[in-house]
């Protein structure tokens, strides 16, 4: 996404074709209305030119031009796209699925619908298409209703460019830019990574609670390598005793393990609730989210009880290897 090329003037829709010249360019469009915008304009629409309050919602604006659906990739649900070859586009829009069920229409192709004009006389807009809905908030809310029309906003331009040796295009694309606008500076971004800046705040949050987690994990294991260390100092002769009757080493290390697993299931059944609680909680928030599955639960499991007994089992081992002589004397 290039910004700033409102500075291009007259020259904008000149620098576009020369964009769709380059090899690897496969679209673009001249808009400044994207899906990771910050804000986006709002208007009152109606279904009758009265302008009953009652009636009317509000809806999201997208200025945008022909290319702009099929350069984002966006689908048609009905109807059609802008069209050159439709000088009645002009006053024609495209509607979201969300908007289409807010107004009620059954048949959205055959309707009209009313914005405040000039001296708040009504305009009438014909809708031309349905666009499957996309998201241009973040996920945290529902999609909401959204009306495209054409406008002339030349702020930025999207282009759909392939994946092959994208450095070299880029190079390309400032070169041309630079021909085109000297003195201005060349400034662009990945739709993706403006996707994911939308996502800091639960980015960080999320490396906040993995570096809490390994801390909490390392603190448990340091933890529980001396209790079993206490435990087996204080079963000393009992193991001597039961290694001279011919307990095999994985008896005598299952012997202690066992203990410290009841007491890591027990953990685990007063734990797994309260964080599927929490964790229901924050998912809440978002609009659009997942369903917390029970493997999670199962592979926490699985796994703390894997990183109990590696840490058990250590010194496990070295109570149950050591001289049962030594253990059996008396001091």
């Amino acid at each position: 996404m290039l910004h700033n090329t409102s500075t291009l003037d007259k020259q904008v829709k000149a620098f576009r074709e020369e964009l769709l010249n380059m090899p690897g360019v496969e679209n673009a469009t001249i808009t400044s209305t994207i899906p990771t915008a910050q804000s986006f304009n709002q208007n009152g629409w109606f279904r009758e030119a009265t302008f009953d309050a009652a009636k009317g919602i509000i809806m999201t604006e997208f200025h945008v031009d022909e290319n702009y659906i099929p350069t984002l990739g966006m689908e048609m649900d009905k109807g059609r796209n802008f069209s050159k070859d439709f000088l009645s586009d002009s006053t024609g829009i495209i509607l979201n699925e969300a908007a289409v069920k807010m107004l009620g229409f059954k048949d959205p192709l055959k309707e009209t619908i009313y914005r405040p004009g000039d001296n708040d006389r009504p305009v009438a807009f014909h809708v031309i298409g349905v666009v499957k809905d996309f998201n241009y908030n973040s996920m945290h809310d529902k999609v909401g209703p959204l009306v495209m029309e054409l406008g002339n906003n030349t702020g930025s331009i999207s282009v759909r460019i392939s994946p092959k040796n994208i450095p070299a295009l880029i190079h390309s694309v400032e070169s041309k830019w630079t021909s085109m606008a000297p003195a201005q500076p060349f400034s662009y971004t990945f739709m993706d990574a403006d996707f994911n800046n939308v996502y800091k705040a639960e980015q960080r949050t999320g490396k906040l609670f993995i570096s809490f987690a390994v801390f909490a994990i390392f603190i448990g294991c340091l933890g529980l390598f001396g209790l079993v260390s206490y435990a087996a100092e204080q079963r000393t002769k009992e193991i001597g005793i039961r290694r001279v009757l011919g307990a095999k080493v994985s008896g005598i290390v299952a012997m202690l393990a066992t203990d410290f697993a009841k007491l890591i299931l027990i953990a685990s059944l007063v734990a797994f609730p309260v964080a599927w609680w929490a964790m229901n909680k924050w998912l809440q928030s978002f609009a659009y989210r997942i369903n917390i599955s029970l493997w999670v639960f199962v592979v926490a499991g699985t796994a703390t009880i894997v990183i109990a007994l590696i840490t058990v089992s250590f010194q496990a081992i070295k109570a149950a290897i050591a001289n049962p002589v030594k253990s059996l004397r008396t001091e």
